[in-house]
């Protein structure tokens, strides 16, 4: 396949979100992912700013769990990143104190010099976070400027100071974030419905092969009676092939555990061991717990599985995953999604991998992008709440046995956005691609 390298993709490395969304453009990048707070020759100045930035949030994301100091804590912080509510519909071009404070720092500095790194050769810049296009724009950036958004909705701090007469333009995830762009004052034509981007090798070109092939597998072993697939067998099998479940497992009823980059649901994650132990030990379940780069987190899952009598399961039923680096993490991710079955996480960008026919098993919700995650993904059907995870034994058996979680699968990969790193490369490059129109707003 031909890729086009022809635009700067550019990231920050804050939690997981937004490196994720610009991993999804890779084929796009020219010279890699350029990590703005981390990138080669970033001047000390401003390198301590941004790790300064990403260090009290995590401290405090990690507090939230925490009762009484935590949720005041995380309140504090978040009153200033809030998302309002739709209705009414309203002007809400004012710009927040959080967005007053962005512009401060960037007219300090902050980000002048990759703006001007980058102005040597201006190919469009992507970024999939605010501040580094904002500066883009404010130092004249010579080429396009693009941010991609990775919520189901945004605060005002996603638009620039004056968006009537910015001329950044935007990929936005769904269509609510479009809609809620115009109340910020961005201009229509500078609004692009694409979805979130997620990675080309989950998908499958359009016509999305490779989603296909592992929705057929998952939803034979999220429906071992075949409840689900009974009732809809028409449409799945037009939709996904006449061989449905008549093929050879290549995988066993697999859930995976997703820990955010802050580490914020790490007692959840020990609290599921528990309560999965037992079916782990009788082999009816394989369960991934995923660390990303956080090395004493894996220790710590190891230390909690070797206390639960779990040793001789590991690397069979359970699996501990730790990377060495975020690049290394997100490529493994990818392998170890096609052979997942149920993905357990907080609502953050994860909340968009149901389109891929994943469904979610949602842990509560960090912050008021994280809320609205959480009811767009109820809204189209991929995903639900958690119950008590000390007690997962029982409840998420009952919901496979009876079809639900293959209900879900189902729903997300109908109904939610998968191609939107294909229409980011449409735009970016010129060239149309036969995709479904998204719906402006679910």
């Amino acid at each position: 396949m031909h890729r086009h390298k022809n635009a700067w993709v550019v990231s920050v490395n804050m939690g997981y979100g937004h490196e994720r969304a610009a991993f999804g453009l890779e084929d796009l990048a020219s010279g890699g992912i350029i990590t703005a707070n981390a990138y080669p020759g970033i001047p000390d100045t401003e390198r301590e700013q941004w790790t300064q930035t990403r260090k009290i949030y995590e401290t405090i994301s990690r507090l939230q769990p925490l009762p009484v100091i935590g949720p005041l804590a995380f309140g504090a912080m978040d009153t200033f990143q809030r998302i309002p509510d739709f209705y009414p519909r309203r002007d809400l071009s004012k710009p927040s104190y959080q967005l007053k404070e962005i512009y401060r720092q960037i007219r300090r500095g902050l980000g002048k010099h990759l703006v001007e790194k980058l102005s040597k050769r201006p190919l469009p810049f992507v970024s999939s976070f605010f501040i580094p296009a904002f500066a883009a724009e404010e130092y004249g950036y010579p080429g396009d400027i693009y941010i991609v958004t990775c919520d189901a909705d945004i605060s005002r701090a996603w638009a620039p100071l004056d968006p009537k007469k910015s001329r950044i333009k935007y990929f936005a995830s769904n269509g609510r974030v479009v809609e809620r762009l115009k109340l910020y004052g961005v201009r229509s034509e500078n609004i692009f419905l694409t979805g979130f981007p997620l990675p080309k090798k989950l998908i499958g070109g359009p016509e999305a092969s490779i989603i296909k092939k592992d929705l057929a597998a998952r939803i034979c072993n999220l429906d071992p009676n075949g409840i689900f697939i009974q009732k809809y067998q028409k449409i799945l099998h037009d939709e996904l092939g006449p061989a449905l479940c008549k093929f050879k497992k290549k995988h066993s009823l697999t859930l995976t555990f997703s820990v955010g980059g802050a580490g914020a649901q790490k007692q959840i994650a020990f609290d599921a061991l528990k309560g999965l132990s037992k079916a782990i030990k009788e082999k009816r379940i394989t369960f991934n717990l995923e660390a990303g780069t956080r090395k004493e987190l894996a220790d710590e899952f190891k230390l909690a599985a070797k206390k639960l009598g779990l040793s001789s399961s590991l690397e069979t039923q359970l699996h501990i995953h730790y990377y060495p680096d975020r690049s290394t993490y997100f490529r493994a991710f990818i392998q170890t999604l096609r052979t997942t079955d149920i993905l357990w996480t907080k609502p953050s960008e994860l909340s968009f991998y149901t389109g891929i026919g994943m469904p979610i098993l949602m842990a509560p919700p960090i912050g008021s992008q994280e809320d609205f995650n959480k009811k767009w993904l109820e809204t189209v059907g991929g995903g639900t709440p958690q119950l008590d995870p000390l007690l997962i034994g029982e409840w998420l058996f009952d919901w496979i046995n009876s079809g639900g979680l293959a209900r879900f699968a189902w729903n997300g990969y109908i109904e939610a956005p998968t191609h939107g790193s294909y229409r980011i490369e449409s735009v970016l490059t010129g060239e149309h691609m036969d995709l479904t129109e998204l719906p402006l707003i679910v």
